[in-house]
């Protein structure tokens, strides 16, 4: 899509945005809802010591689903909030960054170690259009009793089989099965479960 394209699409720019298309981040609307997702994540940020129930509350308010038996440890950095989805007895270990400019799901059971960064945005090759400053995203899926290991990077359009261990420090390029083991930059299968 050229430049001169993109500016003549009329859907607004959260709905290009959330439908995967070249949208303009400093938005208005998207600005707002960035605005309101940071209150949000200040609020939890800061309720490190704080009574777990609250905590709970304020990622159901922030998150698109958290589900039961699920604990975040803070902080947590995320674009808009909305987009992320974490099942139910996810366990997520200290500042995971989870851009979710596109949808992020995090099934059922898995459990994520620290400074993991789950990466949704893609910026255009084209120079005109990244001068112009569009974007785009794809997403990203975790299934169920996933482990990554901390430090692990999952880059845009990334699905991540059921059972799947990625070994720490590893950055996830192209989908990985159920039931492997991946280690590595790129991460590459070392082993079946």
């Amino acid at each position: 899509m050229s430049a001169q394209d993109a500016t003549h699409d009329r859907r607004s720019q959260r709905e290009r945005m959330l439908a995967g298309d070249l949208y303009l981040a400093d938005d208005p609307q998207l600005a707002e809802d960035q605005r309101r997702a940071v209150g949000l994540m200040d609020e939890f940020n800061r309720s490190a010591a704080g009574d777990p129930e609250q905590r709970t509350r304020i990622l159901a308010g922030l998150l698109g689903a958290f589900g039961q038996g699920s604990v975040i440890r803070p902080p947590l950095y995320c674009d808009y909030g909305y987009q992320l989805r974490v099942g139910a007895g996810v366990f997520i270990n200290f500042g995971l960054v989870a851009l979710d400019v596109a949808a992020i799901t995090i099934g059922d059971d898995t459990q994520i170690g620290p400074n993991v960064q789950l990466l949704t945005p893609l910026h255009p090759l084209e120079a005109d259009l990244r001068r112009a400053r569009w974007e785009a995203a794809k997403p990203i899926t975790i299934g169920a009793n996933v482990w990554l290991g901390g430090g692990v990077i999952v880059v845009p359009g990334v699905s991540i089989g059921d059972n799947t261990v990625v070994g720490a420090g590893a950055v996830v390029t192209a989908d990985l099965p159920a039931d492997a083991v991946a280690v590595g930059n790129p991460a590459r299968i070392i082993r079946r479960l």
